[in-house]
């Protein structure tokens, strides 16, 4: 999709996380959120400004940071290039029961938690 798209992997990935958060995020959050370096980080955000994804805005609170919100601009893009995968997705999901479609989705989230788990371990040495 990120190919298809234009985009590195990475920005995709991060268009996709920013687009799950209630509201902007410092890119230090970015960097937390997709498990880069805030280095790294910078270059991705700037990367999503340039293709027109994102943008940056001091922070209300605290001039000292920037915000990174995703733009409108290329929504529409984006959301019917995962039309057709999206409605294939819907349609995996039809073949399993209510009670089964439970189980998966507590297994992804506590799966999830070991990661972030486990990542921050490895962070912290």
């Amino acid at each position: 999709m990120a190919e298809h798209l234009g985009l590195h992997p990475t920005d995709l990935q991060c268009v996709s996380l920013l687009a799950l958060e209630p509201g902007p995020r410092t890119t230090g959050e970015i960097a937390e959120l997709t498990g880069l370096t805030s280095g790294s980080a910078t270059r991705l955000v700037d990367r999503l400004q340039k293709a027109g994804l994102a943008e940056r805005h001091a922070d209300p609170h605290d001039r000292r940071k920037m915000l990174v919100s995703l733009t409108s601009g290329r929504t529409p893009e984006i959301e019917a290039a995962w039309s057709t995968p999206g409605e294939a997705f819907d349609e995996a999901l039809d073949y399993f029961t209510d009670d089964e479609l439970i189980v998966i989705e507590r297994y992804l989230r506590r799966t999830t938690d070991v990661g972030a788990e486990q990542t921050a371990r490895l962070r912290t040495g």
